[in-house]
């Protein structure tokens, strides 16, 4: 049985945010969209909607207004700020599941690459968010795929790592909302260090190929 959850977007006006507001919807779940400017947020909240047709429930409003009441929240900005945007919502985030789907990532003339940094995003949220439990995940999705018409981005993985089972348990449940399957139990948080980076690969790949690539893990059976 699938359960719905009360999901707030933080950095819900930005691509990832809301194309993965448009698929948590989609699969009846209710989500804020947060945004540090509420008519960004509702903005994006009534693109979502009307891209569903009137069937979603999606809201737009500022970052700490959306996490009120929301059982789960996803953390889809960027990294630069990240440590100040985090340590800012640090009390509404206490009791809370808390996904970072935060990349960590450069560019410059040879390409993306995975920043030097002394933590990975989702341990960096989890430290300043003691309160919370925080997995990482949906970090390699592409925007344009999760807003697509594909019912289910059923050719990709979701993998999820966490050191809180029954936080790392949901953020498993919600990946069915994306690829129409339980994500993959990817192992600790501090995998997060490996994952996160991972994303550069994919742009890279993405560039050369002209395509929209993912992951997809071989030989686990649900």
């Amino acid at each position: 049985m699938t359960s719905t959850f009360k999901i707030s977007i933080v950095g819900g006006s930005g691509p990832q945010g809301k194309a993965l507001a448009y698929r948590f919807a989609k699969a009846g779940h209710t989500v804020a969209l947060g945004s540090r400017s509420a008519d960004r947020s509702q903005a994006a909240a009534e693109e979502v909607n009307n891209r569903l047709e009137g069937s979603g429930n999606v809201n737009g409003m500022e970052n700490s207004d959306s996490l009120q009441g929301a059982d789960v929240v996803l953390l889809a900005v960027p990294y630069e700020g990240h440590a100040e945007l985090v340590t800012s919502l640090a009390g509404d985030l206490a009791g809370k599941v808390v996904i970072s789907c935060v990349n960590p990532l450069g560019f410059d003339k040879r390409g993306p690459y995975g920043l030097d940094v002394p933590e990975s995003a989702a341990e960096e949220a989890q430290r300043l968010a003691p309160g919370a439990a925080v997995v990482g995940a949906f970090h390699h999705l592409s925007a344009p795929n999760l807003w697509g018409p594909a019912p289910f981005l059923d050719h990709e993985d979701v993998l999820v790592c966490g050191d809180d089972a029954e936080a790392k348990s949901t953020a498993i449940e919600l990946a069915r909302a994306v690829t129409g399957r339980d994500g993959i139990d990817a192992g600790a948080l501090r995998l997060a260090r490996q994952l996160e980076p991972l994303t550069a690969v994919l742009i890279s790949i993405n560039k050369r190929y002209k395509t929209r690539s993912g992951v997809q893990i071989t030989g686990v059976s649900a």
